[in-house]
């Protein structure tokens, strides 16, 4: 099993080119950054962690700046978006962005991406919730059309460019791994159709993996590795780990440097058992 390390990246939060070393020195195979561009003051989008959203999610760093910042103060973790909300982003500028961060890394980048949970946040940026999945979608292959064709043009009912040049191209081949969050009743279906992983965020994990696996079987691929944030403790790393979890990400708080190396700390003693030699 793989373990990450997770954090909403604020100015108030630990350096990322602090963490992002601290981190890999420990074992810790990925970090991940969340993604917020704004919060709108109406507040009326229910947050599933309850009633009071945390000020850090109006806080947050770009994640490719953040991310650039990590991948230039480390050596071999890989750096990850969890999620990024391409739901309300341009995938040309994106694509570019994302080519450029695993370029720089040399090859580390993860793109995760979700259709998000903000209605009034993705209004904002001419996005409808309804059709959100169906945006996200055409976006992810927008983009994997740009990583891999010298040539790439990409045709659809939300996303419509011809023909164009665009450089540079990801060194990861064919293209950094696509890891899709959510975990609503059509996930493992759009999981199969453009992901090259799951990162569930709740709900029935574990009872889940079995039919993700069938249907990617059915529908002629490998299996597929599951990304999960469980809770801390190494009883849910083995129950995970039989399961079929590959990666356990936990978050560091986003609320000071001396938070998060204690913290950090603290997860390092647990999964040191579980790492390679």
């Amino acid at each position: 099993m793989k373990f990450g390390v997770a954090v909403f990246p604020t100015e108030y939060a630990i350096s990322l080119t602090e963490l992002a070393p601290a981190a890999e020195q420990l074992g810790f195979e990925s970090l991940w950054v969340a993604e917020h561009t704004h919060i709108p003051t109406s507040r009326e989008s229910p947050w599933a962690g309850g009633p009071e959203l945390p000020k850090h999610y109006w806080h947050t760093l770009d994640p490719f700046v953040a991310l650039t910042a990590a991948a230039l103060a480390s050596k071999t973790i890989r750096i990850a978006t969890g999620i990024c909300l391409l739901i309300e982003r341009d995938p040309i500028h994106t694509a570019k962005e994302t080519a450029s961060l695993d370029l720089i890394s040399n090859g580390r980048f993860i793109f995760g991406v979700g259709g998000g949970w903000n209605r009034e946040e993705m209004a904002d940026h001419g996005t409808d919730f309804k059709t959100r999945w169906k945006l996200l979608r055409e976006r992810v292959e927008a983009v994997k059309a740009i990583w891999t064709q010298d040539v790439a043009e990409y045709h659809g009912e939300l996303v419509d460019f011809g023909p164009m040049w665009c450089w540079p191209k990801p060194v990861q081949k064919p293209h950094p791994p696509v890891i899709l969050g959510g975990s609503g009743p059509k996930i493992l279906e759009r999981v199969v159709r453009y992901a090259d992983g799951w990162m569930p965020n709740r709900g029935d994990v574990i009872e889940r993996i079995p039919e993700l696996q069938r249907m990617a079987k059915d529908a002629g691929r490998d299996r597929i590795p599951v990304t999960y944030y469980p809770k801390a403790s190494s009883e849910e790393i083995e129950r995970l780990d039989k399961a079929g979890v590959d990666r356990c990400i936990w978050y560091v708080p986003a609320d000071g440097r001396d938070a998060a190396l204690k913290k950090l700390d603290e997860l390092g003693a647990m999964i040191r058992p579980y790492l390679k030699d």
